[in-house]
């Protein structure tokens, strides 16, 4: 059994929650001072969103801080999981910002009130979106690059912050043209309904990411597609299992090859064979079981949930028929 070095060291994306933290301050400011404007509840419910974002933000720097350390004797896989407590953090918080807004926007159907100053309180949120809306692009696309669950999750909070403030001046703009002001209260209900939707699916890719989900089926087919090509009668691959962590992408796999190999010759084999799959997925953690390919033995010990590597008509619960097996 081998293992691949330690993964090289991670980029630091601290920097990217900093600039979360810093976003959040500035559209806090922005949309409450729309707020004591106009006395828009939906504006009221924008700002409320705000405060949960730089709440988030602040946990998004420490989940990531958390993560970036290396790997010590009490845990020696390193602390990449901290990413998913961070987004599951951040769902939470949005399912609280949504019943805050829901709350709201109920008490002001009831008692409407009329709205002032709308035209700087619209521009105000025009502003805070803008600078949502980009930071929210820098994070998504700095999430996926270095697959950052923590990143995407920020990005996407933000992101619906966004849709809120476009719902939001629809609303108002609404208000203003039809004098009709339970249109803010209704806008500012169907934001939290949103906002519900992208909390949901935040909680579940994090709690996904803790039970150990597979690697997605691109990163199984190139890691299959390699094993397959490396499969020549002789030599042969079953119980493959992939989970990722955070940044870090895991797979172990039994390897079966004939029975008069030394393990000098079986060795090299594997780390060549890790060299390959290292080059596809620089990510990517491997560990490897080499085993005997014409002993009954090396085929009693699959995992019982594996990777297929092989089309149905493999049957890789019995050795080889062949030169493989005499």
């Amino acid at each position: 059994m081998t293992t691949t070095p330690a993964p090289p060291a991670k980029t630091d994306l601290r920097p990217y929650a900093w600039l979360s933290i810093v976003a959040a301050i500035v559209t806090i400011a922005l949309k409450t001072g729309a707020w004591v404007m106009t006395d828009s509840v939906g504006l009221l419910s924008d700002a409320a969103e705000s405060t949960v974002n730089l709440v988030a933000a602040v946990v998004a720097l420490i989940a990531l801080t958390v993560a970036a350390r290396p790997a010590t004797e009490r845990f020696l896989y390193g602390r990449a999981k901290a990413e998913y407590f961070s987004a599951a953090v951040e769902g939470m918080m949005i399912f609280v910002a949504a019943a805050v807004i829901l709350v709201t926007a109920v008490e002001r159907f009831l008692n409407p009130r009329p709205l002032e100053n709308l035209g700087i309180g619209l521009v105000i949120v025009v502003i805070a979106s803008l600078v949502n809306g980009g930071v929210a692009l820098v994070l998504l696309r700095a999430g996926r690059r270095h697959n950052s669950i923590t990143l995407r999750a920020d990005g996407k909070h933000l992101m619906t912050d966004v849709v809120t403030s476009a719902g939001v001046l629809v609303g108002v703009g609404l208000v203003a043209l039809t004098g009709w002001e339970r249109l803010d209260a209704l806008v500012a209900f169907a934001v939290g309904v949103n906002i519900i939707v992208t909390g949901i699916g935040l909680l579940t890719e994090s709690v996904s990411g803790l039970l150990d989900k597979a690697l997605p089926d691109e990163d199984h087919e190139i890691i299959t597609e390699v094993l397959r090509r490396r499969t020549d009668g002789t030599i042969t691959f079953h119980g493959l299992q992939t989970r990722e962590a955070g940044q870090q992408k895991y797979m172990n796999v039994h390897v079966l090859v004939p029975d008069d190999w030394t393990v000098k010759h079986g060795h090299d084999y594997i780390e060549d064979l890790e060299d390959e799959l290292r080059r596809c997925l620089p990510d990517l953690t491997v560990l490897t079981h080499l085993e005997p390919i014409s002993d009954p033995a090396s085929y009693a010990d699959i995992p019982e949930q594996h990777v297929p590597i092989h089309g149905d008509d493999h049957d890789p619960t019995r050795p080889p028929s062949g030169p493989a097996a005499s």
